[in-house]
């Protein structure tokens, strides 16, 4: 059950409750694709830097290790050793990327698997199957997402048809929380918007899921090509189309300023491999813009990553000494920057949060901006 606690202007602070744990929103979901996030980061350290949802992707866990194994083991949240909340990403996402490997039918994709070139097909009914197997907290309809750019006629033929499929998801979900073989017979469905950057496709598909009375809603197919603006646009006229009083998820989405741009739109839910995959890359976010901790610059320099951090990382170790790990190709390197990275995303949503309830949002946005502006000394 999905509550507004309150609002400033179009920001939501709210909470979901869910049979995992209740998530404060606006919340960023730490991206654990193959039930770990990239980087050796455990799920203890996830638990210290305040982690609220992992977010798991079913077509990874289907091909490796397999849906059925992780169901024998108990579901991803006993197999991983995670107390909290979990979503899975349909898979959707993995398969239309696969563009010389797939084959889009009214019945679902036919496609080769990355690992092992063996032939899958998966639809709306298989992705319920496979995420119920999973056993996460919140399962993510099978969608389509098209191409940027893509034509108009693509685009609706496209929105049309993850709308349709969404009917099948609705009934298979429904089918398997009554099995008494399921895990998780409370497992929640968001439903996906499509349309791209048509502004009155995404409002028509809106209108058609919103009827469905789903669990959530997502905004899915942005950050995939178009700029800031357009995506700033696609969330501002879409948004008021899907229920209020439900919580809306920003697929795949994004930097510190992109969040704070799309809280203020009425976005509740966020996830983005951006934190951990430039953590990897030695890129540091900190509150005054982001540092790339392979400069020359940091070769003595015994500050820690951001002196206004409270992470374990920053209470511990120096820049210094991050930079030599990484030039070393330790991994301890790696799991200092994503574990860093991820408190910092973490920190911020908490901030957020605190600005929507005290009713000082805007302000609270433009002077973070200002300061990620900046180039950290």
């Amino acid at each position: 059950m999905y509550k507004i606690l309150c609002k400033d202007g179009d920001a939501k602070r709210g909470q979901l409750e869910t049979v995992h744990g209740t998530i404060q929103t606006p919340v960023f979901m730490n991206v654990g694709t193959a039930g770990a996030v990239k980087g050796a980061v455990s799920t203890e350290d996830l638990q210290k830097i305040r982690t609220q949802v992992v977010l798991c992707n079913t077509y990874h866990l289907h091909v490796r290790p397999g849906d059925d194994i992780v169901k024998n083991m108990g579901g991803i949240r006993r197999f991983m050793a995670w107390n909290k909340p979990v979503l899975t990403d349909s898979g959707g996402f993995q398969v239309f990327s696969l563009a010389g490997l797939r084959q889009i039918k009214e019945e679902g994709v036919y496609f080769s698997s990355h690992i092992d070139g063996r032939k899958i097909f998966m639809g709306p009914e298989e992705s319920m199957q496979i995420q119920s197997n999973i056993a996460s907290t919140i399962a993510m309809a099978f969608d389509e997402c098209p191409p940027y750019p893509s034509t108009r006629e693509y685009m609706q033929a496209s929105a049309d048809r993850t709308a349709r499929w969404l009917v099948r998801c609705k009934k298979e979900i429904k089918k398997l929380n009554s099995l008494d073989t399921t895990l998780n017979k409370s497992q929640l469905l968001f439903g996906i918007n499509q349309g791209g950057t048509f502004e009155d496709i995404r409002i028509e598909h809106a209108k058609k899921i919103t009827d469905m009375d789903l669990d959530g809603y997502a905004i899915g197919g942005l950050a995939v090509g178009e700029s800031h603006e357009e995506m700033y646009n696609i969330i501002e006229k879409t948004v008021p189309y899907l229920p209020e009083d439900k919580p809306v998820y920003l697929m795949g989405v994004g930097t510190p300023a992109n969040i704070l741009e799309a809280v203020e739109r009425g976005v509740d839910f966020f996830d983005c491999v951006y934190p951990a995959r430039n953590g990897r890359h030695g890129h540091a976010y900190t509150n005054h813009g982001k540092m790339n901790l392979m400069n020359k610059k940091y070769e003595l320099d015994d500050r820690p990553l951001d002196a206004s951090c409270g992470c374990p990382v920053c209470q511990t170790y120096s820049r210094a000494y991050i930079r030599h790990l990484l030039k070393a190709k330790e991994t301890l390197g790696l799991r200092l920057m994503v574990t860093h990275n991820l408190y910092f995303y973490n920190a911020l949503m908490e901030e957020i949060r605190d600005a929507i309830d005290q009713g000082c949002f805007k302000e609270y946005k433009i002077k973070k901006l200002k300061g990620f502006e900046g180039e950290t000394e």
